[in-house]
């Protein structure tokens, strides 16, 4: 192209819709392992610094991680006020458990992940994700499966985070968007308790697995909330979707929220404050309309099926 420099001969690209994709420009392979679950790169980007690509699918980078981390976990821990105990399902990077453990009132985190060789080579490969998080003495990882933890667990818990890789068919989670798995992390939640989904892309073209999460977590919990953060490197503002039994600040006071969260974490957000907060939880009415049309409940014999995969070459 006239007047650009192109700065990589490698790419990852990933269909978005059956018409559009998104390309990163990659320098580095860092690792590679396809293993018993998945296929698994580790690459330098030029933009983005590194990135996490499962099934040729993009799942975040050092350059924009903190736009979907953040809101994966703060505003339930800012709802419950004082998390104890904290379930995450998922999250092999160990940002999820990083940004967790901010908080002065957890005491535990237990992360499952069913896929030890990518948790590994995260550990390895992206420090600047995990930051450390693993060798804290409040961390608890255990490699196995989410659905046997969820049955077997007699422990309650304050927060449970399900940060799962997209439920493509051939990926080891497209089971794990349905409403039996919504009920069995009902089952964990402490009284107070709230649980937590990332919930797919909200790009008006690619709403309706959004919408169908969300009406399912409805059939399970009396009060869900939809949420949305703009993470660049996904190609679409990506959703999420709060699930209690209490009630959900959808306004939250901005310098109530700044108080909380400078008395209750160890500060570093670089998203999250009261403002930014209050804007994040007004869901726009696109999507709420989405929400409110939507009928389908996604179950174990009809679970979602996610769009697109992608793939590294020249």
């Amino acid at each position: 192209m006239a007047g650009s420099q192109v700065g990589a001969d490698l790419w990852v690209s990933e269909y978005i819709t059956p018409w559009d994709m998104y390309v990163h420009g990659v320098t580095k392979v860092l690792a590679y392992k396809k293993t018993a679950f998945q296929e698994m790169y580790i690459v330098e980007t030029g933009a983005y610094g590194k990135g996490l690509v499962l099934d040729g699918k993009w799942q975040s980078c050092i350059g924009d991680e903190f736009l979907y981390h953040e809101p994966l976990v703060h505003p339930a821990m800012i709802c419950h006020s004082s998390p104890r105990n904290v379930l995450v399902l998922g999250g092999g990077e160990g940002a999820t458990v990083r940004e967790i453990l901010r908080w002065k009132t957890v005491e535990q985190v237990m992360m499952v992940d069913i896929d030890g060789e990518v948790v590994e080579a995260c550990r390895e490969h992206m420090p600047e994700m995990h930051q450390g998080a693993f060798d804290d003495p409040r961390t608890n990882l255990v490699i196995g499966d989410a659905l046997e933890v969820l049955d077997t667990t007699e422990q309650k818990w304050d927060i449970v985070i399900s940060d799962l890789s997209d439920p493509i068919e051939e990926g080891p989670s497209f089971q794990l968007f349905t409403k039996e798995y919504f009920e069995k992390a009902q089952r964990v939640l402490a009284p107070g308790g709230y649980f937590v989904l990332q919930a797919g892309p909200v790009a008006p073209v690619e709403l309706t697995l959004h919408a169908r999460l969300v009406n399912t977590l409805k059939a399970v919990f009396p009060n869900v909330h939809s949420y949305a953060s703009h993470t660049p490197t996904y190609g679409s503002p990506w959703g999420f979707a709060i699930g209690t039994a209490e009630a959900i600040a959808t306004q939250p006071d901005p310098d109530a929220t700044n108080q909380l969260l400078e008395e209750k974490t160890t500060g570093g957000l670089r998203l999250i404050d009261g403002m930014s907060l209050l804007g994040i939880m007004q869901t726009p009415a696109y999507i709420r309309k989405a929400i409110a049309a939507e009928t389908q409940v996604y179950t174990i014999k009809e679970p979602p099926k996610f769009f697109g995969k992608g793939a590294l070459g020249q």
